[in-house]
């Protein structure tokens, strides 16, 4: 990014009204994951639903005001995502190996919240997406490249490796860093909330990228799919039920403390 560029971007980064922004973003965020959680729990009873983010815009599509929700989750949705995007291009003296990093962990994030956040505008004018449909016939073209086994297996590594990393920081609690945690009782339910929150989604996308890497091996683009093919995958296992329900719970804990990173998230640089 070009030193104008950069400037442009730390002045956006200062401006208090992006900052409100981004905190209306964590709460939708968290939003979202409460919806998702639910939505988990309700397929751990036999419920036949999508429990992944489109699942959750086409269900409070259908509530009455659900489409003013979902144009406010879009809102927030977009805001976070450009908030991360200047979190990895605004911040100066940084080391190149230090900015690349920087790049590396923030952008991705940025991109696919603004995509998340366009999916729910999409939802609000009327379309109805299937993530999980859609995975699958990403996948199916991929693997009709020459290199296409090698491009999905790639991508399957890295959501992967990105589920370890939530598993890790929620093992390590190294999520305080992004949080100014309160004292006392509220600080240790939030601290809990995190811990919970960070290894189930963790394992959930430790799940996705392995279910994408089977449909690289297999050449099985049906293998391969978003959190409601992991879901699947959780309930075909013994006590399959039990452990979505508990994987639910999971995501409303990480929704909730989410919701509370909106109040109490470091802004800074």
């Amino acid at each position: 990014m070009s030193t104008p560029a950069r400037a442009a971007a730390r002045d956006a980064e200062a401006n208090p009204a992006f900052r409100v922004a981004a905190r209306a973003g964590y709460a939708a965020n968290g939003v979202l994951h409460l919806l998702i959680g639910g939505l988990v729990i309700a397929v751990g009873f036999g419920a036949q639903e999508d429990s992944d983010q489109t699942g959750a815009f086409r269900a409070l599509a259908a509530v009455p005001l659900g489409s003013a929700a979902l144009w406010a989750l879009a809102v927030g949705l977009v805001a976070l995502g450009g908030w991360h995007l200047l979190q990895a291009f605004a911040p100066r003296h940084l080391t190149v190996w230090r900015r690349i990093g920087r790049i590396l962990t923030e952008a991705p994030q940025g991109v696919v919240f603004v995509a998340i956040g366009l999916v729910s505008a999409s939802v609000a004018l009327g379309a109805r997406p299937r993530a999980e449909q859609a995975a699958e016939d990403l996948s199916e073209g991929v693997l009709t490249w020459s290199v296409g086994g090698f491009v999905l297996g790639t991508v399957g590594v890295a959501v992967a490796a990105v589920g370890v990393g939530f598993v890790w920081m929620g093992v390590r609690r190294s999520f305080r860093t992004k949080v100014r945690t309160p004292d006392g009782p509220a600080g240790f339910a939030l601290t809990t909330l995190g811990v919970i929150g960070f290894v189930t989604k963790g394992i959930a996308l430790l799940i996705v990228g392995t279910l994408v890497v089977v449909a690289a091996v297999t050449v099985e683009p049906d293998t391969a799919g978003g959190l409601d093919g992991a879901v699947s995958a959780v309930l075909a296992v013994p006590a399959g039920p039990l452990l979505a329900c508990l994987v639910g719970l999971g995501f409303l804990a990480y929704g909730v403390f989410t919701v509370f990173r909106a109040r109490y998230a470091r802004l800074d640089a």
